[in-house]
């Protein structure tokens, strides 16, 4: 399991003061307001960086770091990954999952047949739909749904599903 969890992606500058406008990748946006902290991955290294404001804007989150001042500091920062540790993570309800977690999965059927790996999960409006690449390099989605999921098991990387009708 990954030890950091992405919350978002710097997408631009915002005014001249070191604001960042953050692409969220967190299902709720308004976490932002109670962290303290971000860990910025720079690509080469990682930094612990000091939340001292929060805004938003449209659906982007405007965040101010206390050690930067000033737009050109920041500036190097686009399109860069803004982690939490696990620690820091929304603690989640019982049968919710980070994707993180959940991506490389084997998917087995109910029958006991290999289907194929978790890739992807595709969040719309009514549930999440799981893409499985099977061995053939075929897409099978599958909706995030109890008659279609029948066990996650984060340990051993597992998932039981059960193909309904019309999928395959």
């Amino acid at each position: 399991m990954e030890d950091l969890l992405q919350v978002g992606i710097i997408s631009s500058m915002h005014g001249l003061r070191g604001e960042v406008k953050v692409f969220p990748t967190t299902d709720d946006p308004n976490r932002f307001k109670k962290l303290k902290s971000v860990i910025l991955d720079t690509g080469r290294e990682t930094m612990d960086l000091q939340i001292e404001q929060v805004k938003f804007f449209k659906q982007f989150v405007i965040l101010k770091f206390k050690e930067y001042n000033d737009i050109n500091e920041v500036e190097k920062f686009k399109g860069k990954g803004l982690f939490v540790t696990r620690e820091n993570a929304v603690k989640l309800k019982p049968n919710e999952y980070f994707i993180a977690d959940m991506i490389g999965m084997q998917v087995c059927t109910d029958d006991g047949k290999e289907l194929g790996i978790l890739t992807d999960v595709l969040e719309t409006g009514a549930n999440d739909v799981y893409v499985v690449e099977t061995p053939e390099r075929k897409e099978i989605l599958l909706p995030a749904i109890k008659e279609c999921i029948l066990n996650v098991d984060i340990q051993e990387r597992k998932m039981e599903v059960h193909l309904m009708e019309g999928l395959v």
